[in-house]
C-alpha cells in the first residue's frame, strides 16, 4: 500500500510539473507572438514614415526652388527701382507715352 501511495504521489508531482512546464510553454508562445506582432506594426509604421519624409523633402526642395525664384525677382524688382530713378528712363517714358522728342531729331510718319 505504501507503494500505492507513493506511487500515486509521484503521479501528481509529475502531473504538477507537465501543467507548469505546460504553462510556461503557453506563456513563450504568448510573448513571442506579442513580439512579433509589435515588430510588424513597427516595420508598418516605419515604412509609412519614410514615404511620408520623402514627400516632406520634396515639398521642401520646391520651396527652396520658390525661395530663390522669388529673391531673383526681388533683385530685378530693386533694379528697376534703380533704373526709374534714372534721367534714361524719363526720358524713355516721355518718348513713349507723351511722344516727345530731342530738338534735333527727325521724325518720319508713315505715309497711309
Amino acid at each position: 500500500m505504501k507503494k500505492g501511495k507513493a506511487a500515486e504521489v509521484e503521479r501528481r508531482r509529475r502531473r504538477r510539473r507537465s501543467r507548469g512546464r505546460h504553462r510556461h510553454v503557453r506563456s513563450m508562445f504568448l510573448i513571442c507572438l506579442i513580439l512579433v506582432s509589435l515588430t510588424g506594426i513597427l516595420t508598418v509604421n516605419a515604412v509609412s514614415l519614410q514615404a511620408k519624409n520623402a514627400g516632406y523633402k520634396e515639398q521642401e526642395n520646391e520651396l527652396k526652388e520658390q525661395i530663390a525664384a522669388e529673391e531673383k525677382r526681388s533683385e530685378e524688382i530693386d533694379e528697376f527701382k534703380e533704373y526709374v530713378k534714372t534721367d534714361e528712363y524719363v526720358k524713355e517714358i516721355a518718348e513713349e507715352k507723351l511722344g516727345l522728342v530731342d530738338p534735333d531729331e527727325i521724325i518720319f510718319k508713315p505715309v497711309q
